[in-house]
Formats: structure tokens, C-alpha cells, sequence
């Protein structure tokens, strides 16, 4: 089974523009992902995706993988498949590696390709449990409900479910609450699906891309880790990196 990572890297973003390349502890953040991400030892390659030439030339000068994409995607996920589709055509399983988390696991990474094992996975993901008051009621955090068998019901920037009958205080220790962690991986050949779906109702009340993939049938497995992984948003986000440094 071929499997390659792809680090889809753009340097518009709202908050943050230049995010790729901003410094962290004497590397860009876009090189802490690729080096962090070639410790898997799932991967046959990894490779960075970008609509931007700043990026591609920085890759290239500290010797990563990188290949230039259109600037009109709106999804990582597209990006994913316009790399996977023109230049790793036969890989069989693709790692979307979101760009911002500087100190993703290798772990993490073999995690999610371990839900491959099973031939009926097509999409797969990360959540971690939530153990503070203040992740649970965060609504950048996205929130993760689960069936019996380890799927995604749903995801949400709210708290849910809802504990009927208890102050938020004790909601924490009511349930077992779950945050996503923003990891990606498809089977290849069904990412050209999930590109052809229309933005759904879902998706644009929560801005959650993963909820056009369940609105339209897909099944999402979700595996269980225990490392924590801090990403980056804002500029103000960095301050919290220091303890990985």
C-alpha cells in the first residue's frame, strides 16, 4: 500500500498571511510540518502543495518535496487531489498534513493510516478527548460525536451533545467530550468523490468541510490519540509553541 503525505500550504490566509513561512524557533513553520511528518514511518513520501511561489522556493532551499497548485482551490482537500491526481498518481491511501500544526506527532500520522487495515475505510481522521473547561466551550475547537464503531455523527464548533439537566460547570465530568484533530486521509480513489460535492447546508452554517462528506453519505473513521498538537491560527498562536521548543 502506497501512501504519500501532502502538506497543502497557502500563503493568503485571512488571519495570518505568510503563515508558511513564518519563523519558529529558528525554521519556518512549513518546514517543522515536512520534517515532523517524514518521521512516519507509514509514508512512502511526503510533499508540499502550494499556490505560492515564496513557499515553493523555500521548500526547494531546505530540500523538500514541493509542487505548485492552483490558486483557485478553495479546500485543502482539492489541493490534496490536484497534487495527488498530476504528480503521485499511484499512491492508493493520501495524508492530508494541515500545514499549521508545527509538531504534529509521526504518530499521529501511522495512526491514521493504521484505519486502512480495514478495506471498508475510505476516509479516516483523529480526535483526542477534551480534559479542560475551556477547550470544551472554545468554539474554534471543533467538537466530535461518535457511533459504537468509532464514525464521526457529527462535528461541531459547539459543545455537544447537550447535558440536559446540569450547569455547563459539570458537563465535563457528565460525558466524555471529544475535540477533532485536524488530520486527514482518503483512499485515492475517492477523492475525486468528495471534490465533485457541492458545498452543503451543513458545511456553510458550521464552515466544517468534513460535514458536506457525511451530508452526502460518507462514512468517517476516527481513531483515538493521545498526543497533543497545538495549531496555529493567528499570530498570537505562536506564543504557545515555546513548550515544544
Amino acid at each position: 500500500m502506497k501512501v504519500i503525505g501532502i502538506i497543502p500550504a497557502r500563503f493568503a490566509s485571512t488571519r495570518f498571511p505568510g503563515k508558511p513561512l513564518v519563523d519558529i524557533g529558528g525554521k519556518s513553520m512549513i518546514q517543522r510540518v515536512y520534517e515532523q511528518a517524514k518521521q512516519s514511518t507509514s509514508l512512502s513520501d511526503v510533499l508540499v502543495a502550494t499556490d505560492d511561489e515564496r513557499i515553493e522556493t523555500h521548500v526547494k532551499n531546505f530540500g523538500g518535496n514541493v509542487v505548485m497548485t492552483s490558486s483557485a482551490h478553495q479546500s485543502g482537500t482539492d489541493r490534496c487531489y490536484e497534487a495527488v491526481t498530476n504528480y503521485a498518481p499511484t499512491s492508493d491511501i493520501v495524508i492530508n498534513i494541515q500545514g499549521d500544526e508545527p509538531f504534529i506527532a509521526p504518530q499521529q500520522i501511522d495512526l491514521v493510516v493504521s484505519c486502512f487495515s480495514n478495506s471498508s475505510t475510505n476516509i479516516a481522521t483523529l480526535v483526542k478527548k477534551i480534559k479542560t473547561h475551556e477547550e470544551l466551550f472554545n468554539n474554534n475547537i471543533p467538537k466530535v460525536v461518535l457511533n459504537k464503531q468509532k464514525e464521526a455523527i457529527y462535528f461541531s464548533r459547539q459543545t455537544i451533545p447537550f447535558i440536559r439537566g446540569k450547569e455547563q460547570v459539570e458537563w465535563i465530568t457528565e460525558h466524555t467530550f471529544y475535540k477533532h484533530i485536524g488530520i486527514y486521509a482518503y483512499r485515492a480513489s475517492i477523492l475525486k468523490e468528495l471534490t465533485s460535492l457541492a458545498i452543503s447546508s451543513l458545511e456553510k452554517a458550521e464552515a466544517l468541510e468534513q460535514l458536506r462528506w457525511i451530508e452526502n453519505g460518507y462514512t468517517i473513521k476516527v481513531e483515538l490519540t493521545d498526543f497533543e498538537s497545538v495549531a496555529v491560527d493567528t499570530p498570537e498562536d505562536v506564543k504557545k509553541l515555546d513548550i515544544f521548543l
